[in-house]
């Protein structure tokens, strides 16, 4: 049973950065595929970015582009989506999903309990 715990939310303000962090455990996580989706209040989830097997592929939406970065440390079983610049609109719950079979928007065979992510202007 994959289970995934991600940490590293918190209330900043505006043009701020954030680290949050993914941890994968009950299995292999160079066995899957990494993403973050979000939603925000009154909003359906949404793709945030994601990552490939061994990290050579990523993905992004084109809101978090140039400011949002994925990575993963299979060592450490852990992904990683450093955000900077952070604006209001950013805010939500961020999710860490992980799948084995497929990548990007349409991945989200395993879920977090997800990490909350408020921005104040």
């Amino acid at each position: 049973q994959v289970q995934l715990v991600e940490s590293g939310g918190g209330s900043v303000q505006a043009e701020s950065s954030l680290r949050l962090s993914c941890v994968l455990s009950g299995g292999a996580i160079s066995n899957y595929a990494m993403g973050w989706f979000r939603q925000a209040p009154g909003k359906e989830r949404e793709f945030v970015a994601s990552i490939g097997w061994r990290g050579a592929n990523t993905g992004y939406a084109d809101s978090v582009k140039g400011r949002f970065t994925i990575s993963r440390e299979n060592l450490k079983s852990t992904m990683y989506l450093q955000m900077n610049n952070l604006k209001p609109e950013d805010t939500a719950i961020y999710y860490c999903t992980a799948d084995r079979n497929n990548y990007g928007p349409q991945m989200g065979a395993w879920w977090g309990q997800g990490t909350q992510v408020t921005v104040s202007s």
